[in-house]
């Protein structure tokens, strides 16, 4: 069982002060002799600031968005992340908060796309030949 108060440290600021673990996952590919880990965020019923909670109600999350940061103990890690969004009340405009964590790609943590780009030039190969392993 993995304590996901100390897991925490593990991932980018901004991830942990705005989203809760609601679950981690470890899970395998039994014949590539791989195990992974699947962490689920859900972003926090906190408006963005300078919006009032009287005039928004939160509407429902957008799609989630599966992107691959660093290895932890040698397993790749998959962070699967619910943005939410709010609607005004009045006039029905939807909100979400800009996050900055995900690459232009959106496949990788922002670190972890700057790291292989520095390393290899190879970001998105690394990212295809593990995408398999997760299941549908």
């Amino acid at each position: 069982m993995i304590n996901i108060d100390h897991i925490k440290v593990f991932f980018p600021e901004e991830l942990t002060q705005y989203f809760d673990i609601i679950n981690i996952e470890v899970l395998g590919n039994v014949s590539l002799k791989e195990e992974f880990m699947v962490v689920y965020f859900q972003e926090k019923n906190q408006l963005p600031l300078g919006y009032s909670q009287e005039d928004y109600e939160t509407k429902d999350f957008v799609e989630s968005k599966l992107i691959q940061d660093f290895p932890i103990r040698g397993r790749a890690v998959y962070l699967m992340i619910k943005i939410r969004r709010w609607r005004n009340k009045q006039t029905g405009q939807i909100i979400k908060r800009p996050y900055h964590f995900a690459s232009d790609s959106g496949k990788f943590t922002q670190e972890l796309s700057d790291f292989l780009k520095e390393a290899s030039g190879y970001a998105t190969r690394y990212h295809q030949d593990r995408s398999e392993l997760l299941r549908d």
